[in-house]
């Protein structure tokens, strides 16, 4: 009951905070509902932490860029100030660079500059890493003390080992088929950073609350591993069904009609998967800071209409966090079984035919 209660209040602030957030935006006569949820989308040069009356508190992140006309520069974010410039770089508030640094050259011209900046994600990604570093090692830590005779661990620990049981026993070895230790390590790497990023990404406190998966360079990452796995380790037969399948001659020779769509395959899996765990991620995120905005919106129509609107859209979002929670673990789980079968695709055993005498 007390581990009930306790998950309960979690949400309850999970639900609140972002709207003590937005708190200052609520004195202003109109929302920006587009500025706030796309502000928390975005990637950022600094890390909002909370906002104490005026008073912005947060933690600002290098800058490291290479202008082809001034060369290396290094600074800290503060340096950019409320105008978002410095040294002649500024960020873009538009257009195809909308939110990243660009450089204004002598005749008014942008540049765009080669940008190695800690950003907001960058950290969040690393932070997670080595998070599930910790995890891992803690749980690695309790089986090199105990030997396979002992009772099986309770708790954490417990529950890490029936949910690797699992993905290995239903997902990647019946996916992967015969090599599938080989993957094993790969696949679940893959499963246990984007479970943590997705519930990482629910909890509004520093250093957690990044849009980690809802960042489309993340998952476009990601989806290149499972991509660079499926092609580089793919074996003799893999290859020839996509160059020289077992079908009619005319489907693949003088016109290769058939090899053609199985080499575009390759390129819409790995689309497919960076498409997936974006859009579902980044549509959370949206519907929740929505459901915060709405407060604010009605808010100015008065206790009548605002206090009845303020409950159901606490309820909602309470709501939205459990499924986002749900969501967060198919997600991971969608990816991880959709790489370990294209991994297993790519690895076709021979078939042989026995001729009958």
């Amino acid at each position: 009951m007390k581990r009930i209660l306790y998950i309960l209040s979690l949400l309850l602030l999970m639900a609140v905070m972002p709207a003590r957030a937005q708190e200052a935006q609520a004195d202003e006569e109109t929302v920006d509902v587009k500025g706030i949820i796309f502000g928390h989308l975005k990637d950022s040069y600094h890390w909002h932490i909370i906002t104490l009356g005026d008073k912005e508190v947060s933690l600002h992140l290098p800058v490291m860029l290479y202008s082809k006309v001034s060369g290396w520069h290094f600074f800290m974010s503060d340096k950019l100030g409320h105008e978002g410039s410095y040294e002649g770089f500024h960020i873009a508030q538009d257009g195809a660079y909308a939110g990243k640094l660009v450089e204004t050259l002598p005749d008014g011209t942008e540049l765009k500059p080669l940008d190695l900046s800690l950003t907001k994600i960058a950290l969040a990604v690393i932070f997670n890493s080595l998070l599930l570093c910790v995890i891992v090692m803690c749980t690695a830590r309790w089986y090199r003390r105990h030997s396979s005779t002992d009772p099986a661990p309770k708790g954490f620990v417990g529950l890490m080992e029936f949910v690797i049981a699992m993905i290995v026993d239903d997902v990647i070895k019946p996916s992967v088929g015969k090599d599938y230790k080989r993957y094993t390590p790969l696949l679940l790497t893959i499963f246990f950073f984007i479970l943590l990023s997705n519930i990482m990404g629910l909890i509004p406190i520093f250093p957690a609350g990044a849009n980690v998966t809802g960042n489309i360079a993340v998952t476009l990452f990601l989806a290149l591993i499972t991509f660079f796995t499926v092609n580089v380790f793919g074996n003799r037969e893999y290859w020839k069904e996509i160059l020289w399948p077992d079908v009619p001659v005319f489907l693949k020779a003088p016109v290769p009609l058939l090899p053609f769509i199985e080499i575009v395959g390759i390129f819409t899996k790995p689309f497919a998967l960076t498409v997936r765990l974006f859009a579902n991620i980044t549509a959370g995120h949206a519907i929740i800071l929505s459901l915060t905005c709405v407060i604010f919106i009605t808010a100015k129509m008065g206790p009548a209409i605002g206090a009845p609107m303020t409950a159901l859209s606490l309820f909602f979002m309470v709501f939205m966090n459990f499924l986002e929670l749900l969501v967060a673990y198919i997600q991971a789980y969608v990816f991880t079984m959709l790489s370990a079968v294209f991994i297993g695709l790519s690895r076709p055993e021979e078939e042989h035919k026995e001729i009958e005498n």
